[in-house]
């Protein structure tokens, strides 16, 4: 099964991710990934890819499709894939279709944004360890201090209110739309984000299956 995760910064579709791949038994796929595979193995697209990387410029789709196409034709693809993290808007899903790249099920994880900024701004990382907490959900014993260490626990700069809006607003700009093109095809199927993580898989391997 060929699959689509969707779903805004925080909604939690990279641990759906990994639990989809673990119950299939097929590989997650990011465009990152697979970019920095491409030069380090030195492909033709790759060699491509390495010179617009290092000026600074964006891939065009065309070259991050290629490399993706050449990713998905490895033996570890035969049972499927779930590409996470693109396509990240509608010009780059026609792209995908028009190379041939066959997608079964699109999976969007939604949560409000404002849960999402709640989420994300609540949370704070030892500097020291690399612990994680929440303000609500789960904080340290000592606020601004880590259980693990002692190491001061800080909000990360992506964390912060100003900047999540702006990742949001970037997200319903540029790959909401993705949402209605997929449903035109039949193809989407939306996952209400629960407050436990393990009662969103639930219903994401239920939609999976359906």
């Amino acid at each position: 099964m060929n699959l689509i995760l969707l779903g805004a910064p925080g909604a939690g579709k990279g641990t759906q991710a990994e639990v989809i791949c673990d119950k299939l038994q097929i590989p997650a796929i990011s465009t990152g990934n697979i970019l920095r595979e491409a030069v380090k193995n030195g492909t033709e697209l790759g060699i491509k890819a390495k010179g617009y990387m290092e000026s600074g410029a964006l891939v065009p789709d065309e070259v991050v499709i290629g490399i993706l196409k050449d990713r998905i034709a490895g033996d570890d693809c035969k049972n499927g894939f779930i590409l996470d993290g693109f396509p990240r808007t509608v010009p780059q899903a026609e792209a995908l279709e028009k190379m041939g790249v066959v997608i079964d099920k699109v999976i969007e994880i939604f949560v409000p944004d404002e849960k999402i900024e709640q989420r994300l701004s609540g949370r704070r990382v030892c500097e020291a360890c690399g612990a994680s907490y929440h303000v609500d959900y789960k904080p340290s014993k000592v606020d601004g201090v880590c259980d693990k260490c002692g190491g001061k626990t800080v909000q990360r700069k992506d964390d912060q209110p100003e900047t999540i809006k702006e990742r949001l607003r970037v997200y319903h700009e540029q790959t909401a739309p993705l949402k209605d093109y997929y449903a035109k095809r039949g193809k989407l199927t939306v996952v209400e984000g629960q407050e436990e993580v393990a009662d969103t898989t639930k219903l994401t391997l239920k939609a999976i299956e359906a």
